[in-house]
């Protein structure tokens, strides 16, 4: 059974960091694009960053361009969210997600709040 299981979430202030983890298993995830996504308070989930399977290829928003840097650990199947400069529009549930084709797997989330 996949499982993705989010930690470091929590409340921090403007300007603060945060670094979010996700620990993957019950399958091998070389091959897989794994990646956060957020969702704030009635809004849509929206992409935050994605790293290819050998990490060496990274993407994200605009949005967090600069402040915030994803990486991954193949070995132990784990992947990384370090969050920089945070500011209160990054109030969300982060989401981890990995992706090979159609399969697409997701963690629970875990609530990252910045107050002003």
């Amino acid at each position: 059974q996949v499982q993705l299981v989010e930690s470091g979430g929590g409340l921090v202030q403007a300007g603060g960091s945060l670094r979010l983890s996700c620990a993957a298993s019950g399958r091998t995830f070389s091959g897989y694009t794994m990646g956060w996504f957020r969702q704030a308070p009635g809004k849509e989930r929206e992409f935050v960053a994605d790293i290819d399977w050998s990490g060496g290829m990274t993407s994200y928003t605009n949005s967090v361009k600069g402040r915030f840097t994803i990486s991954r650990d193949g070995a132990k199947n784990t992947l990384s969210l370090q969050m920089n400069s945070l500011k209160p529009e990054d109030t969300a549930v982060y989401y981890c997600v990995a992706q090979l084709a159609r399969l697409k797997y997701w963690g629970q989330g875990t609530q990252v709040t910045v107050s002003s």
